[in-house]
């Protein structure tokens, strides 16, 4: 028997059956690599703002549909509030599983992209420019830090990926089994986030403006007649979707302030973090104080990514003629898009300032991005319908170089580059990979600051070693740990009750205690309005049954909730009442001699009364205080 000759499996030859593919090597290297850069900088930071009241949720909720589809920010997750409720079953305020659940679905995410650029594009060291594009994107970093945030994206993110590869595979076969891909994708999507209905606009884009010959219209005209059923699958699954989104949801519309307020955003949107994030930018950040870091670039650096984004675009449109354009175009559509959605929901509210420096926001966005860098880079692959009017010559005239036919088992032979275009293109990866990951530094840097996991370790700390019988007043946890705008949430009893030994709360109490900002167990103390001096020497004003108290305050108290300490001395046991101006009588225990009591009331007014029950009783205070819980102060 006459041996073989082994084939070498280099670029742009074929690979012999059983052979490893070197691309396909260089790009698990690659994931690998940017899958532990984002381990390396999620696993500094902790669970952040929204976060804790998803938690809070999800332990109050359990896996009741009254929970799972209930709305938190207008958003409808239900699979989002499922799988938070399972993950914090497995530990209290742990941050390590929902960090290594955010980096399976970034190691998902990260192989279904490249799997969809070997689908689409030829088979060339060239499709490695799109997937380092968009797995080490320091925009997306926030993606797999912050839980609220990774919960949404990361199943919309792979939901994009296969559904767009489901749409090509029916493009080119016309099998109807991939429609049922396509659908279920998107439904699965919708589970965790209503935004995931721009899958449906990216299909329908990437459709139109890379499959469908033609100009304008006739591409349009081609998109709707030739492949309606995947619009059909669609239409059913977004309207089903909206009827039942819109019945529960209140409106997120708003409407701008002034037209300056548009041009700010856009200016933020497309003129500092698109660009940055095509070239592995921003490079510097914006303080997020205990959320992740918004896109601050220098000018220097904003005019310097836009140069770099035009030399680019400019290189394919001559490389690739008219796929380069229709890659470029999706591009613009899409982003307009994503911007039109940000500009009706956010401008016009206390954060349209920064609206267009969020890096969430470009999320899927990006993911589009890297999908159009790489068609306009390498082209499209050869055996679609009609694809043959978008591919472009090369530079000399003779088609697009490395495009593979349909069905091929590996790379085909390539016509060979200059040497400086190969050289080029691996300066340009160094470069592109050197840029994200410095900029993933000061990212990684802000990341690490966590307010909420400092106060709550210091708190479970404390309270391991309170006394018992400690006992708290319900209370705001500091706005950097929980936003005031999540109220109710932003309470310590909602905080702190995802943990298995949780602080007592009570609206009564001899002794109270509080945690003061940092997170400590603090005796407590009321900081407000106080009593004005009682007439009585040695008592101030005498309470009896038969002479209740009517005591003037230095000041007019607010009519809302508030806290009340009252000092007193009483010659036995019994029970009084309080009550601040026209609001609730509040009882409480009196106990024989000096003590006090903390009350939790709702009133105003510039007086309050106090009355005994007891005809023996008599009760001395000169002490009522009112207003906010503060630590007892120290000396």
């Amino acid at each position: 028997m006459t041996a073989q000759p082994a084939t070498v499996a280099t670029p742009g030859t074929t690979v012999a059956r059983g052979r490893v593919d070197p691309i396909h090597v260089a790009a698990a290297v690659l994931i690998t690599a940017s899958v532990l850069w984002r381990a390396s900088i999620t696993t500094r930071g902790f669970l952040t703002a929204d976060d804790f009241p998803l938690v809070a949720q999800a332990d109050a909720g359990g896996p009741h549909p009254d929970h799972l589809f209930s709305l938190y920010n207008n958003h409808l997750m239900p699979a989002a509030r499922l799988l938070t409720w399972v993950t914090h079953r497995l530990t209290e305020y742990e941050y390590w599983p929902y960090a290594t659940l955010m980096l399976i679905g970034q190691v998902a995410v990260s192989v279904a992209f490249y799997r969809l650029l070997r689908l689409l594009l030829p088979t060339t060291w060239a499709l490695l420019v799109p997937l380092c594009l968009f797995v080490f994107n320091p925009l997306t970093l926030e993606v797999t830090a912050w839980w609220a945030v990774g919960i949404n994206l990361l199943p919309m993110q792979l939901a994009m990926i296969v559904a767009i590869g489901a749409q090509v595979r029916y493009l080119r076969t016309g099998r109807r089994r991939h429609l049922v891909t396509l659908g279920a994708s998107v439904v699965v999507a919708l589970l965790f986030f209503e935004k995931a209905l721009l899958v449906v606009a990216a299909v329908f884009l990437l459709t139109l403006c890379l499959y469908a010959p033609g100009g304008p219209v006739r591409a349009v005209l081609t998109t709707v007649r030739r492949w309606w059923p995947a619009w059909l699958v669609l239409t059913g699954i977004s309207v089903a979707y909206l009827a039942g989104y819109l019945s529960v949801s209140a409106s997120s519309l708003r409407a701008p302030v002034s037209a300056a307020e548009v041009g700010t955003f856009l200016q933020q949107f497309y003129g500092q973090s698109l660009p940055a994030g095509l070239v592995g930018g921003p490079w510097t950040w914006l303080d997020g104080a205990d959320g992740p870091a918004l896109v601050a670039p220098t000018r220097p650096a904003q005019w310097a990514s836009w140069a770099m984004v035009a030399a680019f675009a400019g290189f394919t449109v001559w490389l690739r003629r008219r796929v380069a354009v229709r890659a470029w175009l999706l591009l613009a559509l899409y982003s307009g898009l994503g911007a039109g959605l940000i500009g009706v929901t956010r401008l016009g509210s206390g954060f349209s300032g920064v609206a267009g420096l969020v890096p969430r926001y470009l999320g899927d966005v990006l993911l589009v991005a890297a999908l159009c860098v790489g068609v306009a880079l390498c082209g499209l692959r050869r055996g679609e319908p009609d694809t043959s009017e978008l591919d472009a010559a090369g530079p000399d005239g003779a088609g697009p170089e490395g495009a593979e036919p349909e069905g091929a088992a590996g790379p085909v032979p390539l016509r060979a580059r200059p040497q400086r275009f190969v050289t080029a293109l691996a300066v340009g990866l160094v470069l592109l990979l050197g840029s994200s990951v410095h900029s993933g530094v000061d990212f990684g840097t802000d990341w690490r600051d966590k307010a909420g996991r400092d106060y709550l370790n210091t708190a479970r700390t404390d309270l391991a070693t309170a006394e018992p019988g400690t006992v708290f007043m319900d209370q705001p946890v500091p706005e950097r740990v929980v936003p005031g705008l999540s109220h109710p949430w932003n309470l310590q009893s909602r905080f702190f009750a995802p943990l298995d030994d949780d602080p007592v709360f009570v609206t009564r109490a001899r002794r109270l205690w509080v945690f003061d900002d940092a997170g400590h167990v603090r005796p407590a103390w009321v900081k407000g309005v106080r009593a004005e001096r009682g007439p009585a020497p040695g008592c101030g004003y005498q309470v009896r049954v038969d002479r209740p108290a009517r005591i003037p305050l230095e000041s007019t108290v607010v009519d809302y909730w508030q806290v009340v300490r009252i000092g007193y001395l009483s010659d036995r046991d019994t029970v009084a009442t309080f009550r601040l101006g026209d609001g609730e009588t509040v009882p409480f225990d009196v106990h024989r001699g000096l003590n006090a009591m903390f009350l939790l009331v709702s009133g105003g007014g510039d007086e309050v009364q106090l009355a005994v029950s007891d005809p023996a009783a008599s009760l001395c205070t000169d002490e009522i205080e009112i207003g906010a819980l503060v630590p007892q102060p120290v000396g």
